[in-house]
């Protein structure tokens, strides 16, 4: 099994779970066990400041709270761009990745930018194959623009990079039947 860290998960048009129907969620672990990640492109319309106050120096005035996935959604998930990435729990790739749960975000230093996830996405052992192979989802290189990149147009810009065959899903809408 080759390891998906550091790429990203586009929901394929079959994918009607309403956890992940046209999301694409960055891959931070992955292994035998399982793989973690976090949704990219669901923010919320409320703020870090007040959902997460403790985690409000970490972000801009004003940033969203985004939505990882179903798992723990009362939990708060730091990705992060580390100046030294040894800093990270776990590293999604280059200098991107998550926050160790127990640290104290006012003493890390070195975090050049950051967003907040209520949640996270996992799967257990085999699950994320599985669903790799019935074509739940396609698989795209991330780059480190996609992590920090305006959400709503994330969708757009991975799949036009993925060219081809994928064009036409840029256009679908979230109801094909709606089309």
């Amino acid at each position: 099994m080759e390891s998906l860290r550091g790429q990203l998960l586009l929901a394929a048009a079959g994918l009607w779970d309403p956890n992940f129907r046209k999301t694409i969620v960055l891959i931070g672990h992955h292994d035998e066990e399982g793989a973690v990640g976090v949704v990219l492109n669901r923010s919320t319309d409320v703020s870090v400041a007040e959902a997460v106050p403790s985690l409000a120096g970490l972000v801009p005035p004003d940033e969203p709270l985004f939505i990882g996935g179903p798992v723990q959604p009362e939990a708060a998930v730091v990705l992060a761009e580390f100046e030294d990435p040894s800093v990270a729990g776990i590293l999604a790739l280059d200098s991107i990745g998550f926050l160790p749960e127990e640290v104290d975000a006012d003493q890390v230093e070195g975090i050049r930018r950051a967003r907040v996830f209520s949640g996270y996405s996992g799967w257990g052992a085999g699950q994320l194959e599985a669903e790799l192979e019935e074509g739940s989802w396609i698989v795209e290189p991330a780059l480190p623009d996609d992590v920090f990149s305006d959400p709503d147009g994330l969708w757009d810009r991975v799949l036009r990079r993925k060219g081809g065959e994928f064009a036409i899903l840029r256009t679908m809408p979230v109801d094909p039947t709606q089309n």
